[in-house]
């Protein structure tokens, strides 16, 4: 079967899905049940209660077991409500948004790490090195902190995990699928939000039967060098956005911002009269962009195309689908490809080559966030209508045009310059009056 040809059997096609997931399977479900069995579960019919853990390894420890110490309370997160939520605060409260599968560090943005009253405060002592996992809602999701947190505490929703020997090892071993897998059977679904209590310490952590140290030391290897890759890229990109700034804030023309209500002649050459380009805001960013002294250029409308959706498509992780699927889910917020999922479908793919794509929907402060995608690491692909893409320009100059669009200064312009009150959109006219500062090359690069 050639899957560039089109679209397969839809019958076919699921066979060897299934074939091939179920070769990597951990829990098994069986097809049919004896009245015995139902009578030792308590006459419960759920499938859940049935399930087995496939693990032909039997050299394993529960997480428990691996812990140097049982849990106490004080491991355990507090609410604090969202009467003490405020605007700005010098201590912080990490919600379980802060946990995410594709991450091993915590992903902070402003509704996983929110102000909060000082009188509600509680110190975890949150100390670099220290394993965080969640037990409601994202259950089993776990991560390592990168840094010291001082002034931060954690939600009800988590526990600090005391760990001392192989912690790299369980932390990967906690990412892995077969953790997840055994996780998901042994907590109750719930109508809405899951709740794993510390039935999360009765999972099972494998260990090596052959070379066992050499094994152990090598997956810790593994994982410490992805750490090491996500805390560079986060201070890569916090670095850029603050040379970013200062050349643009170093570099302005004499004149002086001075804020004025919108005149009848704006008003007709917007054809807009909703508030957000109007307010002094959104005013001011765009003044300090076009009062940079090097000048200023635009998106050429030739250079930025739509996405869209095939109707008949077949979206996975297989390795045998023939293109990236990218959608705005996709997209990190350092300009990176956090998931990977593939597509095969009727018709041609759209990305051919280099490009940035654009997220043209959402929140407001997610709209006109961007990625780079590199054609040479991942061949053809396809994205959907929730992006645009822009082509034609050398490497360099695109990577610029997306380190700005990531700004702090940038995602609040966007946000003033979307449409919409739920789903917030940029359209295509929205993207080529963005102006973008004309940046000397060798800063660029």
């Amino acid at each position: 079967m050639n899957l560039n040809l089109g679209v397969p059997c839809k019958k076919k096609l699921y066979k060897i899905y299934l074939s091939k997931k179920n070769k990597m399977a951990y829990v098994d479900i069986p097809r049919e049940i004896s009245s015995k069995e139902i009578l030792e579960n308590g006459c419960n019919l759920s499938s859940n209660a049935y399930k087995k853990l496939l693990m032909k390894n039997k050299n394993f420890k529960t997480l428990g077991e691996l812990l140097i110490r049982n849990l106490e309370r004080s491991d355990l997160g507090i609410e604090v409500g969202s009467l003490s939520y405020v605007p700005n605060s010098a201590f912080k409260f990490m919600r379980a948004k802060a946990l995410q599968r594709y991450s091993f560090l915590p992903e902070i943005t402003d509704e996983s790490l929110l102000c909060i009253l000082p009188q509600s405060f509680v110190n975890m002592d949150l100390k670099e090195g220290d394993v965080i996992i969640s037990k409601d809602s994202n259950i089993g999701e776990v991560i390592i902190l990168e840094k010291d947190y001082p002034n931060t505490m954690l939600s009800g929703a988590m526990y600090k995990l005391p760990l001392a020997h192989h912690k790299y090892y369980i932390l990967a071993m906690i990412k892995h699928r077969i953790f997840r897998e055994q996780l998901d059977f042994i907590v109750p679904k719930g109508a809405t939000i899951r709740h794993a209590r510390q039935l999360f310490l009765e999972c099972k952590i494998p260990f090596p039967n052959f070379n066992a140290k050499q094994s152990i030391e090598f997956i810790e290897t593994l994982a410490k060098s992805i750490i090491y890759k996500e805390k560079l890229i986060k201070e890569r990109h916090t670095k850029i956005l603050k040379l970013i700034e200062s050349e643009l804030l170093e570099n302005q023309k004499p004149n002086v911002f001075k804020y004025a209500y919108p005149t009848f002649a704006e008003l007709q050459e917007s054809g807009r009269l909703d508030t957000g380009i109007y307010c002094e805001e959104f005013k001011k960013i765009d003044f300090l962009i076009k009062n940079y002294n090097r000048g200023i250029f635009y998106i050429n409308e030739n250079n930025i195309k739509s996405g869209a959706t095939p109707t008949r498509r077949f979206i996975g992780k297989e390795y045998f689908l023939p293109y990236q699927w990218i959608t705005p889910s996709h997209c990190s917020d350092y300009g990176t490809i956090k998931e990977r999922e593939r597509i095969n479908f009727l018709g041609n793919p759209n990305i051919t080559q280099d490009c940035i794509l654009l997220i043209n929907r959402g929140q407001g402060k997610d709209c006109g966030k961007s990625i780079f995608y590199s054609f040479k690491d991942l061949r053809m692909g396809q994205h959907n209508q929730g992006m645009y893409r822009i082509i034609k320009y050398p490497k360099t100059q695109m990577l610029f045009i997306l380190c700005f669009l990531m700004q702090n200064f940038m995602r609040r312009y966007c946000s003033f310059l979307s449409l919409g009150s739920k789903m917030k959109e940029l359209k295509i006219e929205h993207f080529l009056r963005i102006p973008f500062p004309n940046f000397p090359k060798n800063l660029q690069e």
